[in-house]
């Protein structure tokens, strides 16, 4: 076993795929990274403050949210990768294990890209789409773009993420989801979206009131998690995969309230589609053959430059550049001009013979790629022309042209740790680093049997024995670590614990200065949770404040935060202001229920505590047993 094991993992690293949908899965997971970076800055009082505005604990949080959003972006642009990654890795943990995200506004997206983050540390992401690739070229600038291979990397690169945090993932969560009762009877998918707390505001009622169509999409979300980690391998039962996990992620992007979760597991699946898509899709945005051709001085070392970044933003190759001294008399809309003259300016010849110089040649680029046309348009703007082709003249009139020597450059070294590992320790001891990398497998294979078995089989069958608690130490020591540094975690969400009584949900609403009753932009008077309170603020609320149980010390403390954010934001004078807690009976079945979400949205809400604030201090009157109501 170990053997054949060994000799595929082998096989895997040896072979060599584009390194397309690397690239564009880290673009996904910057992007994602960064909008939650910008949620935080919108919450900062809410979540960071012990109580918002009033008692401010983190004052230095906005600066450390604003380093992490460059950093972030560094991610997205693949810009100096290596080290932007590796201080995104450790912004997550840091914020997560340090602020109170982790305990009051968590929900499991946290780990998730913790996990993601990790394997991106190992991953050549910066091969495909990035400014590093720039970087690269520009150390080298007499190297003409033509000349550069495509880059290739390792197909495990592709895989293990995939198998790790998606695999892993799914096959506990499925364990997890046989002791739930409403998963058992095929309404898995259809509990959560009956209720109101957790549902978009797209009405996906057409759906829900099929009964059918819930039990066969639950069993096949089981099934297909069940399966996921054993069959993805296989090239053509990748493909029955990839369409599922999209449908069921978009699904839940698109109908929860949990976006950044759904945003973050569909990222992964740019990862499973076959190369020879993403060669389709090159094909039908590439053009078949260059709508405009621009002509540059080899021996000018800016040119050359230029040419290169010019040619790395043109992602749909419509430009053509070719040096002067080799091509320009291929080309008779040329042949007028003086070879002296030529090397001068950037010229460019366009399909109809039209030639273009200076300023007008770097506004026909811009337009011809397409996406930037209106940055060329602004260029060919009366006084934006005249001032560009000011600064463009003073530039190319006293650029240096090179000897022999401007030609020997020293390539700049591609340090990232996917080199030094997969690349260069593989290609001089292959048996050994594949023996080592077989190791670190199994390492992350006991991690979540650990996870799986502690949580969904010792947890929910109660065996614990006293017997083996110095084994159960270790095994939560060993969940700690995989948790905060790999983001293995039990993915028991939405399962009969949640959901079994939670039989009453909570808003809160406050009269305004005619005495009229107003609800906070928060919950509304459906029940449902307002954009942008989605996500971690969703979790709080929803996750941890009402709950089957509600615990009075808890919502409180969350109610006393709620109030304080949105009495502020809403200018209210909070001395002055009676804040009321509103609750409305709802229903959560295990057996199926036609029209169960119009129903639980259309309750009658009673007020059951207030909340005044004064002098800071805030007094909350609530039932001693809410649960009882």
């Amino acid at each position: 076993m170990y053997s054949r094991l060994s000799t595929k993992i082998t096989e895997l690293l040896h072979k060599q795929v584009p390194a397309t949908g690397l690239g564009l899965f880290r673009i996904g997971y910057g992007l994602i990274a960064l909008q939650e970076i910008l949620f935080l800055l919108y919450f900062n009082h809410l979540i960071f403050d012990p109580i918002p505005y009033f008692d401010v604990e983190f004052p230095m949080i906005p600066a450390f949210l604003g380093l992490w959003a460059i950093v972030a972006t560094c991610v997205t642009l693949g810009y100096r990768y290596q080290k932007a990654m590796l201080l995104n890795y450790a912004l997550w943990i840091l914020f997560v294990n340090f602020t109170p995200m982790q305990r009051d506004f968590d929900g499991g997206f946290d780990t998730f890209m913790i996990g993601a983050g990790f394997f991106l540390l190992f991953m050549p992401a910066d091969k495909a789409f990035s400014l590093d690739n720039l970087r690269y070229k520009l150390s080298t600038p007499f190297t003409h773009y033509s000349q550069t291979a495509k880059p290739t990397v390792t197909v495990l690169a592709y895989l293990l993420p995939v198998a790790i945090c998606l695999g892993f993932l799914y096959f506990d969560s499925a364990v997890h989801k046989m002791f739930a009762e409403h998963w058992r009877n095929g309404l898995g998918t259809w509990l959560p979206a009956t209720q109101p707390y957790y549902v978009s505001a797209l009405d996906m009622s057409i759906l829900l009131n099929q009964k059918w169509f819930e039990n066969a999409f639950s069993y096949t979300v089981l099934a297909f998690q069940f399966t996921f980690i054993f069959f993805f391998w296989q090239r053509h039962a990748r493909i029955v995969y990839l369409l599922i996990g999209i449908s069921l992620h978009l699904g839940i992007t698109l109908s929860f309230n949990i976006y950044p979760f759904g945003l973050g597991m569909l990222s992964f699946y740019l990862l499973m589609v076959p190369f020879a898509w993403w060669r389709s899709i090159g094909k039908f945005f590439v053009a078949e053959q260059p709508t405009l051709t621009v002509f540059y001085d080899k021996q000018c070392s800016l040119c050359n430059r230029t040419v290169l970044m010019l040619n790395h933003f043109d992602i749909f190759k419509r430009i053509d550049f070719k040096n002067v001294q080799d091509h320009a008399a291929n080309y008779p809309a040329l042949a007028r001009i003086a070879p002296e003259i030529l090397l001068k300016d950037l010229y460019a010849v366009n399909l109809q013979g039209q030639v273009y110089a200076g300023v007008q040649t770097y506004a026909q680029i811009f337009q011809q790629m397409g996406y930037l046309k209106l940055v060329g348009v602004f260029l060919s703007l009366p006084i934006i022309h005249t001032l560009a082709e000011k600064k463009y003249r003073a530039i190319a009139d006293t650029r240096i042209r090179c000897d022999d020597s401007c030609f020997v450059a020293t390539p700049l070294k591609n340090n990232t740790w996917y080199t030094s590992l997969f690349e260069q320790a593989f290609a001089r001891k292959p048996k050994t680093f594949t023996r080592k990398f077989l190791k670190i497998l199994s390492l992350f294979l006991i991690l979540q049997l650990n996870s799986t078995i502690h949580f969904g089989l010792i947890y929910r069958f109660n065996l614990h024995n006293p017997l083996l608690s110095p084994l159960t130490q270790i095994s939560n020591t060993l969940v700690l670590w995989s948790t905060t540094f790999v983001g293995i975690v039990p993915h028991a969400l939405y399962l009969h614990d949640h959901f079994a009584s939670y039989d009453h949900i909570l808003a809160i609403t406050y009269a305004d200065e005619n005495g009229q009753e107003q609800w906070l932009p928060f919950v509304n008077e459906q029940g449902r949770m307002l954009a942008p309170n989605w996500g971690r603020v969703h979790s709080m609320w929803a996750n941890i404040a009402v709950t089957p149980n509600i615990d009075n010390w808890r919502l409180k403390k969350f109610i006393m935060k709620v109030t304080a954010f949105y009495g502020r934001n809403l200018d209210l004078d909070l001395n002055q202001t009676t804040f009321h807690i509103q609750m409305k009976k709802i229903n959560a079945p295990n057996v199926w229920e036609r029209d169960l979400l119009h129903k639980n949205l259309a309750g009658t809400w009673t007020i059951i505590g207030s909340a005044k604030w004064q002098n800071k201090t805030v007094q909350i009157e609530l039932p001693d047993d809410i649960n009882a109501l």
